[in-house]
C-alpha cells in the first residue's frame, strides 16, 4: 500500500462521512425523499411532499393555520430551513408537478397544454417519442388514451425505421390528442369518505375505465381515466374475456382508491354479472375471478344506450377532431 500523499488523511484514522447531503450522488434524491417522508410522518391527511416541494391543504383558513404551524414545527425540530420567497400561503389553486390543483379539482398546467397544441407534426421517431412522453403525462385526463394514441405508439416500435411513415391515421390521432387536452379537461380530487363508482368498457383494440364520485350537484364526476392498448394476442380474446380483463386491469391500477372500500362497478356486458360465482372451464376467467376476491364491490349491468360513460370510453364513438 502506498503511503498517503501530503495533505491527505491517513486511511487508519477512521471512516469519513458527509455532514450534509452532497449534490451529484445517484441515491441523493431517494435519501432526501426518505428524510422528508419521515419529517411529515403522521401528517399525511393535509401535507404531502415530492422531494422539496411540500403541499399543505386544508378545508378552512383556521384549519390551514393550524396545519402550517405543525409542519413548520417539524421543519424547525429537524434543523431544516425554508426559503421565504419560494413558498406561498393561502392560495385557492397551486401549481404542483405540472398540474393545477385546488378547490377539489385537478387540471393540466396550461403552459404544458399550450406546448402540446403548438407541437409540429413529428417526422423522425425521436420526435414521436418526445410528443408521446409529454402527452402521456396527462393521460389520466384523456378517456381511452391508449387506443387514441395507438397509431403513434406503433411508430415507436423497434422494427420501425427512424424516418416514420406519417399516415392519415397518425394525423387523426395527433389531432385528437391535442383537441382533447385543449378542451380544458378537469378531474375531481378523490374524497375517501364517499363511495366510488368504477365504469369499464372495451373496444376492438383496447380497454378503458374511469373512476368517478358523485358530487354535490348529484352528478358523477371523473377522478381518473385509465386505458390500455391490447396486444395482438389479447385482441383475439372473446368479448367476455376482454370485458373481464378490463375489470382486472382497472382494479389493479385503482387499488389505492378502492381496496378495503365498498364500491360499485358498472359494465355493459351482462355476462360478467356471474363473475363472482363462475364455475366454468375457462381457466383465464376463473383465475381473474379469484384475483378479484380481494375487492369488495357489486357489479351493475348497464345497457349501452344509457351508458354514456362507456360510450365516451369507446374509441369508435370518440368524435373526430380536425385541424
Amino acid at each position: 500500500m502506498n503511503p498517503p500523499r501530503k495533505g491527505q488523511p491517513s486511511p487508519h484514522i477512521g471512516l469519513y462521512e458527509f455532514n450534509i447531503l452532497p449534490f451529484g450522488l445517484q441515491n441523493a434524491p431517494a435519501t432526501f425523499q426518505r428524510l422528508v417522508d419521515g419529517l411529515l410522518a403522521g401528517l399525511g391527511e393535509y401535507a404531502v411532499a415530492y422531494l422539496d416541494d411540500v403541499a399543505i391543504f386544508s378545508d378552512s383558513w383556521a384549519e390551514h393555520l393550524e396545519h402550517l404551524q405543525k409542519v413548520f414545527e417539524r421543519i424547525r425540530e429537524a434543523g431544516l430551513t425554508v426559503k421565504a420567497k419560494k413558498y406561498q400561503i393561502g392560495l385557492n389553486r397551486v401549481t404542483y408537478l405540472g398540474h393545477q390543483v385546488g378547490q377539489g379539482t385537478i387540471s393540466p398546467l396550461q403552459a404544458k397544454v399550450d406546448a402540446i397544441q403548438k407541437w409540429p407534426v413529428p417526422k423522425p421517431k425521436k420526435q414521436v417519442q418526445s410528443f408521446l412522453r409529454l402527452a402521456g403525462y396527462y393521460r389520466r385526463f384523456v378517456p381511452q388514451y391508449s387506443q387514441i394514441a395507438a397509431p403513434l405508439t406503433d411508430l415507436t416500435k423497434k422494427k420501425q425505421s427512424i424516418a416514420v411513415q406519417w399516415t392519415e391515421e397518425c394525423q387523426k390521432a395527433f389531432n385528437q390528442l391535442k383537441a382533447t387536452l385543449m378542451s380544458d379537461p378537469v378531474l375531481r380530487a378523490p374524497d375517501f369518505d364517499k363511495p366510488f363508482l368504477v365504469t369499464t368498457d372495451v373496444s376492438e383494440h383496447g380497454v378503458g375505465a374511469v373512476l368517478m364520485q358523485e358530487g354535490a350537484d348529484q352528478e358523477f364526476h371523473p377522478v381518473v381515466f385509465l386505458s390500455k392498448k391490447l396486444s395482438e394476442r389479447e385482441s383475439h380474446w372473446s368479448v367476455s374475456e376482454k370485458e373481464c380483463y378490463s375489470i382486472v386491469y382497472a382494479l389493479e391500477k385503482l387499488c389505492p382508491y378502492v381496496r378495503g372500500r365498498r364500491f360499485h362497478l358498472q359494465t355493459n356486458h351482462a355476462a360478467l354479472q356471474w363473475l363472482h360465482t363462475t364455475t366454468g372451464n375457462n381457466k383465464k376467467l376463473l383465475r381473474w375471478s379469484l384475483a378479484l376476491q380481494d375487492f369488495n364491490f357489486d357489479i351493475q349491468h348497464i345497457s349501452g344506450a344509457p351508458n354514456k360513460v362507456a360510450d365516451a370510453l369507446s374509441l369508435e364513438s370518440f368524435p373526430e377532431s380536425t385541424g
